[in-house]
This record gives structure tokens, C-alpha cells and sequence, in this order.
């Protein structure tokens, strides 16, 4: 009788549900933001707005992280609400959840590929639990994908997320300048549809959202050009490849296959290199047949693929949060085709025969549901892994100052770039020799210089006969101090190498005169 009973009220959970996906979702991804430990290049965008002195100075320093104003500006309204780093991670996890619920609310995919989307590397791990500015991408592209429709009688919605999605990052930006490119070529070639909008619109409606985007655009291009004495240019430093580099072409087409199936292959390695971009290639082409019969989507694809490469080639090789990019265009191609029917006038110049576009679209969706479990169980490998091994040793660094007692010793921490993270959770400055001064956040220009240790060490010798009230100080180094001075006594107190980051994992000695 209590198996019947079970049995009929489990029949009645909404397991085939969207919400159902949608509170999964959420309720682990608030399990999971919680624990995370988050690193330096989480840290230091709030630091540079906890510590900017006014609004001229944060945008000042923000040209030199190569990132547009969005995230920061965010950051400093969540700031007025709650001056804890933590409410940065709840803003980012809500960023997330709505993007997974427009997702499955909205989308034309089926059940189980929402299921797989959802729990994907991307979604579940990279634009969920590292708090960065790379999770407006999915946010607004999935937004824009929603209201795609509206272009018929505004395109003032979609200019605004167009807007939003350029000033969240470059590789936002690139997105943005494809889908505006999509809707002009479709604006310019349909006449159809461009009889029909003029019909529905409002009289300025054309004039504002062309104002929006290229006022987004040129905001954005002002912001990510970095200052002349930037050395770091927002971390794209190796300057722009202007010849053709076989090795490092194969390597730039491997991104596509690391974005859909997550393997990147050893740069060294030319079977590795080759296989993979060949994998890479199919797919691909089977995605650009798939999408043939419907020309806008496949202009879209095309050229958001195109943009996005010619970047990694050209100027940046990325990480997974970049060129995570390639699969977003892949999805959002998949989802704005819906909104066509299909017309196959580019298949009917090449004289395909209607048994072959069958037999493609089969491995093409052979070839979907492979990335979508290869994103799947990677999602979920790395969830888990980060809530078993903390991503940055710097919340139990912290953890371990407060409860011993130290946080209102003189620290001086080293390298600065790396202690972003300690600064931000023990809510003070620390001495940076890399500027010789109290400091927080890193910005890599004139000014700064990486040291040694001799030099740190020197540096403390200096600040213990220069500042009388300090009797020693408390020195934090992501790396073991392998040398040493005889007129400094140096004790180790603890380390913490527990981390999956390997530049922060730290080391903590008390330093005095000998």
C-alpha cells in the first residue's frame, strides 16, 4: 500500500519539467557558489572597485584589466548593498540561473538536451562558479534569442542586450558585432520582412536601436584599448601574430574542439593537433549543412565562428571561459534557427539530393548529443572536483589569520598578483614590494615590477629599522621562501598547498630583526 502511494506521488513530480531542471540547477549551484574558493582574477575586479578613490579613477583602472565597464559598475552597485565579496558570487549564481531558465523555458531543444545544457561545463562550472564577467555572454545571448522574434515590430530589445552583451567582454563584443551583422544582412536582403517591421514599428524605433549599438560599440572599443603605459594589455601580451603559423592555426581550430568537447590538445604534438582540428572541421561543416536551409542562422554561425577564430589566432589563444564562446554561437545558431522555416535556395544551387541532407542532419544530431554529454560529464567532474579540492588555497589562508589572531599584523604579501585573493577576503591592504607600498588590487603597468625574494627580504629589513612600531611582520608568499638573510630572523609559521591554482597556494613566516 505505501509502494502504490510512492509510487503515484513520485508519477506526479514535475520530473519532465523545465522547473524541474531549473531548481537542480539552482539549489546545487548555491551549494556550490558557497563553497567555492575563489582565486585572484575573481578578486581583483572587486578590489579595483572596493579601492578606486571615485568614478574617474575605477574607470581609469579598469582600462587596464581589458575588460568593458559592465561587470565593474555592477560590482559597485552590489557593493552599496552588502560590502562583502560574497554577495558578488550570490549576483553571479543569479546571473546563471536566469540564463539556464530562459534556456529551458524558451529554447526549441528537447528535454534530455536541456538536461545535459544545463549540467554542462559551461554552464555548471565556468560561467557559474568562477565569478566573472564571462557569464553576461550567456545571459544576454540566451536573452536575445528569446525576444528575436520582437525584431518583426521593435529592434530597440534587442539592441539593448546587444548593448549589454558588448560591454560585458571582448569576446562579448565579437558575439554582439555577429548578431549585428545578422540582423542587418537580414534587414538589407528580406524584403519581406523588412516591409513588415516598417509596417509595425514606431517611427524612431530603426534610428535608437542603431544609436544604442554603435554607442555600446565605440564605449566598449574605448574601454578594452589599453592605456599607453599598460605592459600587460588585459593580459594579452605576445602582441598581434601577423604570419601564418601552421602549428599555431591547428592549435587555434583545437579551440573549437575544446569548446565543444572540452580536450585541449598538447601544442607540441602534431597528431594530437591535427586530429583534433579535423574533428573540429567536421563538425563544423555538419553544423553549416545543417543550417544551410535557413541563411540567416548560417550567416550567423559563419560569422560569429569567423570573428571569434580570427581573435584566437590573431591576437589570443584563450582559455576555456574565452573560447567557450564558440559554443554559445553554436547554440544560439541552433536556437535562432527555429524562428525560420526552411528554405533551401543554397542547397538547390549545389544540386544536393534530399537523401543526403537526411543522412547529415542524423550525424549531426549523432554529433550534437556527443558534445552535449562530453559537456555534461565534464560539467559535473568539475563541480564536484571543486567542492572536494578548493579552486585557490586562499579562503583556508584566510580562515587560519582570522581565527590565529593576525589580521591586524603588518603583512607583506607576495607576488601581488596573487594575493588579490587574500586582500579581498580579509577586507584590508597589504605591503606589496612589487610597488613598494600598501596595495590591493594589481594593475600590470609603469610602476610595478615583479621582485625576487632577495628584494623582498631587503624590503622588510628596511620597513623594520624605518618603522619603529613594528616589531615584525607577518610575510605571506604563494611561493616557499627558499632564501635567506642573517640580519632577519624568519620563522615559518604554516603553509597551505591545498589548492587546485598552483600560484596560490601559500606560505606564511614571521619575519624580525635577528
Amino acid at each position: 500500500m505505501l509502494n502504490k502511494k510512492l509510487i503515484t506521488y513520485t508519477s506526479r513530480l514535475p520530473f519532465h519539467s523545465p522547473w524541474f531542471i531549473i531548481i537542480i540547477f539552482s539549489v546545487l549551484g548555491l551549494i556550490g557558489i558557497l563553497n567555492h574558493s575563489m582565486w585572484r582574477d575573481e578578486l581583483n575586479p572587486w578590489l579595483i572597485v572596493r579601492d578606486s578613490e571615485s568614478l574617474g579613477d575605477l574607470i581609469a583602472n579598469i582600462r587596464y584589466e581589458g575588460h568593458p565597464v559592465l561587470w565593474y559598475f555592477s560590482l559597485e552597485l552590489l557593493r552599496k548593498i552588502f560590502d562583502n565579496p560574497i554577495i558578488m558570487q550570490i549576483f553571479h549564481l543569479a546571473i546563471t540561473v536566469v540564463s539556464v531558465t530562459l534556456f529551458c523555458l524558451y529554447s526549441p531543444f528537447n528535454y534530455q538536451q536541456k538536461f545535459l545544457f544545463s549540467f554542462g561545463f559551461f554552464p555548471f562550472y565556468e560561467y557559474l562558479l568562477i565569478s566573472r564577467n564571462y557569464a553576461f555572454s550567456m545571459l544576454f545571448i540566451f536573452a536575445f534569442c528569446t525576444v528575436f522574434s520582437s525584431r518583426k515590430i521593435t529592434y530597440t530589445y534587442l539592441a539593448v542586450f546587444l548593448g549589454l552583451l558588448a560591454n560585458s567582454s571582448a569576446y562579448g563584443l565579437l558575439v554582439s558585432f555577429s548578431l549585428s551583422l545578422t540582423l542587418l544582412a537580414e534587414f538589407c536582403f528580406d524584403s519581406e520582412h523588412r516591409q513588415q517591421y516598417f509596417t509595425q514599428s514606431q517611427k524612431y524605433d530603426l534610428f535608437l536601436s542603431i544609436v544604442i549599438i554603435i554607442f555600446s560599440f565605440i564605449l566598449c572599443i574605448y574601454i578594452i584599448t589599453p592605456p599607453t603605459d599598460s605592459y600587460l594589455h588585459g593580459g594579452l601580451n605576445n602582441g598581434w601574430l601577423t604570419k601564418l603559423d601552421i602549428r599555431h592555426l591547428l592549435r587555434s581550430i583545437s579551440r573549437i574542439f575544446g569548446a565543444y568537447l572540452l580536450i585541449i590538445p598538447q601544442h607540441k604534438k602534431w597528431l594530437d593537433l591535427i586530429i583534433c582540428a579535423t574533428i573540429a572541421i567536421l563538425i563544423v561543416i555538419l553544423t553549416l549543412i545543417k543550417l544551410s536551409k535557413k541563411p540567416v542562422t548560417l550567416f550567423f554561425y559563419i560569422i560569429g565562428n569567423s570573428v571569434i577564430f580570427a581573435f584566437t589566432y590573431f591576437r589570443f589563444i584563450g582559455m576555456p571561459r574565452h573560447f567557450g564562446h564558440f559554443y554559445l554561437v553554436l547554440i544560439a545558431a541552433l536556437w535562432l534557427g527555429s524562428y525560420y522555416q526552411e528554405f533551401p535556395v543554397i542547397l538547390n544551387k549545389f544540386y544536393v539530393r534530399p537523401n543526403s541532407i537526411i543522412f547529415v542532419q542524423k550525424w549531426h544530431y549523432i554529433a550534437l548529443m556527443l558534445i552535449l554529454y562530453a559537456q555534461f560529464l565534464g560539467g559535473i567532474y568539475s563541480f564536484s572536483r571543486d567542492l572536494i579540492v578548493p579552486f585557490s588555497a586562499s579562503r583556508e589562508t584566510v580562515q587560519y589569520i582570522q581565527k590565529a589572531g593576525l589580521n591586524n599584523e603588518f603583512i607583506v604579501a607576495s607576488r601581488d598578483a596573487n594575493m588579490a585573493t587574500l586582500s579581498g577576503y580579509l577586507n584590508r591592504k597589504l605591503y606589496y614590494p612589487e610597488i613598494q607600498k600598501m596595495g590591493s588590487f594589481t594593475l600590470f603597468k609603469n610602476g610595478r615590477q615583479d621582485v625576487e625574494q632577495a628584494e623582498i627580504l631587503s624590503q622588510i629589513n628596511s620597513l623594520l629599522k624605518n618603522q619603529y612600531e613594528q616589531n615584525k611582520i607577518l610575510l605571506i608568499l604563494n611561493r616557499k621562501l627558499n632564501v635567506n638573510r642573517n640580519d632577519l630572523k624568519i620563522v615559518p609559521i604554516k603553509d597551505f598547498q591545498r589548492g587546485w591554482v598552483d600560484s596560490e597556494r601559500y606560505y606564511l613566516y614571521w619575519v624580525d630583526e635577528a
